[in-house]
């Protein structure tokens, strides 16, 4: 019944439907008087009229004509017909659809990338590879307990919306629009410290049912390239043991302890991930861990159960993308060995490569940071090789007010792993020329 709502009047499209079933019906008559191929009773009729015209000897002009009439009607037909939809459903983009519909289908084929963390380090690297590829599943830690999010997940009882919505931002199809949108912050009331996106989050997770459906549904709202999933659907709070003994629980409160961690574990500590979580491990070209802060970002989602398991048992290559700086509170004096002993400390060595930066940072930026605890990571090349890994080096800093990594830059590079791993020679060509050129980068 559906089919014939097509025909309902003022719709504008049947006349150009119309137009190319005509121009199919001329065509296929042209080629069929042409091969001889037509049914009896209509070949006699066509032929008889065509010799009248042309003559006993040149029916086959008659064939070419009907074929160079069909043709045009049969495309200009289509043409008009899918445009009359397309004016419709979306007006604003008709002038690129062929650009969007070929960078879609190009999208579509790229590797399937994994981006385990949280925090602002995470939704940078995804708006590099969402560039690339729509094959992006992004695990996202929830044991956030501060700011709106942690005001959000204590009067209402939902998880923390802060860093999933940074992920959907970062993931949109229209991201220059939505993130003024969904990362505005009030200023004033009783609203003072919220984000709108939180906001929103909160209401989709009462209306659909769970905060798995809220992000699903905000997802389809944004037009996400790829997937955005909690590691865990579990209310957790992270804690964390520091040199001296001491317990200290909460996310926000273990990098005011300003003490070294000695290891971090979640409250309760038999929570499990979602399953589409572990399909999207098992069935990945990547697994990306960070970048981000190590102690409350990335190994709040290793602490999982299942995850790190899944990690060691996928064929997929395993990146952890080395911060620039280290935190202060969180990761004082630590070189990029340091980093990565504690994700195999916590979670078993499941890195093969570590992705570290080897550009230059800008003096009054160094001075800054210096100021607030920070320094650059030291990189310790040996010391990680003797660890098991390969040490990739590039020059991955994005030069503005702050030390971030490069969006284009690291996900080239992780895309570049990820090919070069996978060897197939169709999806290497398919990213060739546009992976390596720009910057430099290799094994340290």
């Amino acid at each position: 019944m559906h089919l014939f709502k097509w025909l309902y009047p003022g719709l504008h499209f049947k006349r150009w439907l119309a137009l190319a079933f005509l121009g199919l019906v001329l065509a296929a008559a042209g080629i069929g008087l042409m091969g001889r191929s037509l049914p009896r009773e209509h070949q006699a009729v066509l032929v008889a009229w065509f010799a009248e015209l042309f003559g006993p000897g040149r029916v086959w002009i008659g064939g070419a004509l009907l074929l160079v009439l069909g043709l045009p009607a049969l495309v200009y037909g289509n043409f008009k017909a899918f445009k009359s939809v397309v004016d419709v459903l979306a007006p604003e983009e008709r002038t690129r659809l062929a650009d969007i519909i070929y960078t879609r289908q190009h999208l579509r084929r790229g590797p399937r990338i994994v981006v385990i963390g949280g925090g602002t380090g995470l939704s940078v690297l995804l708006r590099g590879l969402k560039e690339y590829t729509s094959n992006i599943t992004a695990i996202v830690t929830v044991a956030d307990d501060g700011g709106s999010s942690g005001r959000l997940r204590g009067e209402l009882g939902m998880l923390p919306p802060g860093d999933i919505r940074n992920c959907l931002v970062a993931l949109a199809d229209k991201e220059s629009l939505m993130e003024d949108l969904l990362q505005y912050r009030f200023k004033s009331g009783d609203l003072a410290g919220h984000n709108l996106g939180n906001l929103l989050l909160a209401a989709l997770n009462h209306m659909a049912g769970g905060f798995h459906e809220a992000v699903q549904a905000l997802s389809k709202v944004l037009a996400v390239r790829g997937q955005v999933l909690p590691v865990t659907l579990q209310n957790v709070v992270l804690g964390a043991e520091l040199s001296d003994g001491t317990l200290v629980y909460g996310e926000s409160t273990i990098p005011r302890c300003r003490k070294p961690i000695k290891r971090v574990f979640l409250v309760p500590g038999d929570c499990y991930p979602l399953p589409e979580a572990l399909q999207a491990i098992a069935g990945a070209d990547a697994v990306v861990l960070g970048p981000g802060s190590l102690y409350t970002s990335i190994l709040p989602n290793l602490l999982v159960r299942g995850i790190p398991e899944a990690i060691a048992r996928t064929r997929a290559v395993r990146i952890y993308v080395c911060n620039v700086m280290t935190q202060p509170g969180e990761t004082d004096g630590y070189a990029a060995s340091d980093h990565l002993q504690a994700i195999f400390t916590h979670a078993g060595p499941i890195v093969d490569y570590v992705v570290v930066n080897q550009g230059g940072i800008p003096a009054r930026l160094k001075a800054r940071y210096r100021r607030e605890g920070a320094v650059p990571v030291a990189v310790d090349a040996e010391k990680l090789r003797q660890m098991g890994v390969e040490v990739i080096g590039a020059n991955l800093v994005h030069e503005s007010n702050v030390v971030r990594h490069h969006p284009d830059k690291l996900a080239r590079l992780i895309l570049e792993l990820a090919l070069l791993e996978r060897k197939t020679g169709e999806s290497f060509r398919l990213f060739n020329g546009s992976i390596s050129g720009g910057f430099h980068s290799g094994r340290m």
